[in-house]
């Protein structure tokens, strides 16, 4: 069967290589993103070269508004939705917890916990054969910095991770009677754009040699994850958290 899946963080990094892999199976892929609409474009444009249907949408995750909103227009484009990719994060500059102020602190909680959980809500609310939906698979992006816990970089980040890790196996019990899944991917260090966002683009490379694999992972290795589990190669996992670190 054909799904229809919603990324938010869609357009750039892991968001977008799910909405590629998900295009390769000829799904239909809502690519949520925040600011930047000609990265968004480019990915729809490559999900139709791919072969499967997509459209760019606009939202900020943490604004309950656009949430719904990125819902709505997914579903008019589409129908009901099956999957829900909960993507969308942040990360700041590496910094000691004492030397963190209140405002940087607020972004990173905003975005990757009320984010999280305000779509993990409305696709609960959307996918519950309870409530009129179809059932479906809901994954989670968490980080293995929810069990490293950063020090000195990252710990508001690695603490964020820890609420949506917590967040999947509570979900997963609440939805798993109404037909939906709920895991989580744990990512290490990956070669995307978000290491250049905290201030080191290099991070992935200098670090991710020290991994047992010897080298970061990539984007396309994560989707390859968040894809199985939005199959039904998948259809008895639930409440998992599957860590995609290269033995980190």
């Amino acid at each position: 069967m054909s799904k229809v899946v919603l990324i938010t963080g869609g357009s750039r990094g892991i968001g977008r290589a799910a909405a590629l892999l998900c295009a390769a199976r000829g799904w239909s892929v809502g690519v949520n993103y925040a600011t930047n609409r000609n990265a968004a474009d480019e990915t729809v444009a490559r999900v139709e070269a791919a072969g499967g249907r997509a459209i760019a949408i606009q939202g900020d995750v943490c604004e309950e508004a656009d949430v719904i909103a990125l819902f709505d227009a997914t579903t008019r484009a589409f129908g009901q939705i099956d999957g829900f990719v909960n993507n969308a994060g942040i990360v700041a500059p590496g910094s000691a917890l004492a030397d963190m102020d209140v405002a940087r602190m607020k972004r990173v909680f905003d975005t990757n916990v009320l984010g999280a959980y305000l779509g993990a809500r409305e696709a609960a609310r959307r996918m519950s054969t309870k409530r009129g939906g179809r059932g479906g698979s809901i994954v989670n992006v968490s980080s293995a910095a929810a069990r490293l816990g950063s020090p000195n970089e990252y710990v508001d980040y690695a603490g964020s991770k820890g609420a949506v890790d917590t967040l999947t196996i509570g979900l997963a019990k609440e939805l798993g009677p109404e037909g939906v899944r709920v895991n989580a991917v744990r990512p290490g260090l990956i070669d995307t754009e978000i290491h250049a966002s905290g201030g080191k683009p290099d991070r992935a490379a200098q670090l991710g040699a020290l991994a047992p694999l010897g080298r970061p992972g990539t984007a396309d290795e994560v989707a390859q994850s968040i894809v199985w589990l939005l199959s039904d190669a998948s259809a008895y996992v639930s409440g998992a958290l599957l860590d995609v670190a290269g033995g980190r």
